[in-house]
């Protein structure tokens, strides 16, 4: 497997960050500050990015490598890690990233080397693409069966399903055959099934969002 698993995408983003002291804080602990203050669930800057099965952000300190005979491995510098997990095409996808996520996207990079070189969308991509690096195994975050991956719409689609039948079955288990076939058209009408809409927003992570 190499970044590509069917129509799902493993986007790797190794990107060293610059150490030099800002009002007596490194850029390290800069970045992991802008990290930590940004919104989650729904909120989140990668829920404005179509197609976003799932995202991670953080600060790579140091790698050890303790192998035999007895060695140690180490970074030049510290990195900002970016590992997204995604439907469809990688130059689409940071597209969606820049325009949809533009100002988190300057603060989280912010003190990365070279992203002042990074003014639009052109340049955003060569950036990430020179930090990228070869996604060797990953987790396929869609559910598609075999080769049929699906767009992440239809997967918020099929969760929102499940969660509202749940519901039905629990509220409606002590009705009569024609009562619950009543309501079972009523909880049609209500999901409409073969529609987009009504469905998760992404980021939803559980039912109590839902």
């Amino acid at each position: 497997m190499s970044n590509v698993a069917s129509k799902a995408y493993g986007l790797t983003i190794l990107s060293p960050i610059r150490e030099k002291i800002a009002q007596g804080v490194s850029g390290s602990v800069l970045t992991r500050s802008v990290i930590e203050d940004l919104k989650l669930h729904q909120h989140s800057p990668f829920a404005k990015v179509a197609n976003t099965y799932l995202a991670r952000l953080y600060v790579l300190n140091d790698v050890m490598f303790q192998g035999y005979p007895e060695q140690e491995d180490h970074l030049k510098s510290k990195y900002l890690v970016f590992a997204s997990n995604f439907y469809g095409d990688l130059d689409e996808y940071l597209t969606g990233l820049w325009h949809g996520a533009q100002a988190d996207v300057k603060q989280i990079w912010a003190h990365c080397y070279d992203f002042e070189s990074v003014t639009d969308e052109a340049s955003f991509l060569i950036y990430m693409k020179k930090c990228q690096l070869e996604t060797t195994f990953f987790f396929n975050g869609s559910v598609g069966l075999g080769e049929d991956d699906i767009s992440l719409n239809e997967q918020l689609k099929a969760l929102y399903l499940k969660q509202e039948f749940a519901k039905f079955v629990w509220n409606n288990q002590s009705l009569s055959p024609n009562e619950l076939k009543a309501a079972f058209i009523e909880f049609s009408h209500i999901t409409q099934p073969n529609q987009p809409e009504p469905s998760w927003a992404p980021g939803h992570s559980d039912i109590a969002q839902g």
